[in-house]
């Protein structure tokens, strides 16, 4: 597709020439899909005029993934999402998404995500069963009685816990800004405790962590960490530096606990296998 005009943002163009909405035309850009003269450019990118832009064919379909209902209890149900899937429905309808198979899982309808997962991280989404629960989580979770517990491989050896306090802005919806400040919702942190280290043959040093959060903004886990010089292997929105395309985030969500429900589930990580299983039989749920 060519560009005649110049100066307007690439998810604007690319909304206006394939008819899509705003949201799904900003996605393929995040995926690396829209190349202006043969280069991958963010949703804001500003077209010049003459500069053309292709668009990378999407992934062949295929098989719909399956997903696991880990646990149901307090109206709620505990869903485990595979890397690569979006959790959200997908503006204008179509492509897999945890959001399109409620439908399919629970057949008498009326159930609703009650958080997310961004596309590469795996684990446990909640589903509440109908809108009272849908309600009462977001009860729970200003009440801090709401514990998500996620795993995660960072960069460097990290020795001792941290607790990350600072605040995030969420205005620009693609990359999380981490401000100088700390929050003023007390639970708006991460709490960070390492749990093995591991140091490759090249001489760089990973250490296995988890990282423990009670009410999440957009990316809070992410974004946290990288400010504080431990950015998540596998992350390209902030800044691990062996982002290549194709290597997967290495964060997943493991377990939740809430009144009424609590489940759990690893993520396939060989080389932290047996750290990951201490972990699960040391935390179980009851």
């Amino acid at each position: 597709m060519g560009n005649e005009a110049g100066g307007e943002r690439l998810d604007a163009v690319l909304a206006a020439q394939l008819g899509l909405g705003l949201r799904a035309a900003k996605r393929l850009a995040v995926e690396g899909r829209a190349l202006v003269d043969g280069v991958p450019r963010p949703p804001a990118y500003k077209l010049r005029p003459g500069q053309g832009v292709t668009l990378l064919d999407a992934p062949k379909p295929q098989e719909p993934p399956r997903i696991e209902v880990l646990a149901r209890g307090g109206g709620f149900a505990a869903l485990r999402k595979p890397a690569g899937l979006h959790t959200a429905a997908l503006e204008g309808g179509g492509g897999a998404s945890l959001e399109a198979a409620l439908e399919t899982l629970f057949p008498s309808g009326g159930a609703v995500l009650v958080n997310r997962l961004d596309r590469d991280t795996s684990g446990i989404v909640l589903a509440a069963l109908d809108r009272d629960a849908a309600t009462r989580y977001k009860l729970l979770e200003d009440a801090g009685e709401v514990d998500k517990r996620y795993l995660a491989v960072v960069y460097a050896r990290l020795e001792a816990p941290l607790l990350l306090r600072r605040e995030i802005d969420m205005a620009r919806r693609a990359r999380v800004k981490v401000l100088p400040g700390d929050s003023p919702d007390p639970l708006r942190v991460t709490n960070v405790r390492p749990l093995g280290a591991q140091t490759l043959g090249t001489g760089e040093g990973f250490t296995l962590v988890e990282a423990r959060i009670a009410k999440g903004a957009r990316h809070q886990i992410r974004a946290h960490l990288a400010a504080a010089g431990h950015p998540i292997v596998g992350d390209a929105l902030y800044g691990g530096p062996d982002a290549a395309p194709g290597r997967r985030l290495r964060l997943h969500h493991w377990r939740v606990s809430l009144p009424g429900l609590c489940a759990a589930c690893a993520p396939g990580w060989k080389e932290f296998q047996d750290v990951i299983q201490r972990v699960m039989e040391e935390n179980p749920c009851a």
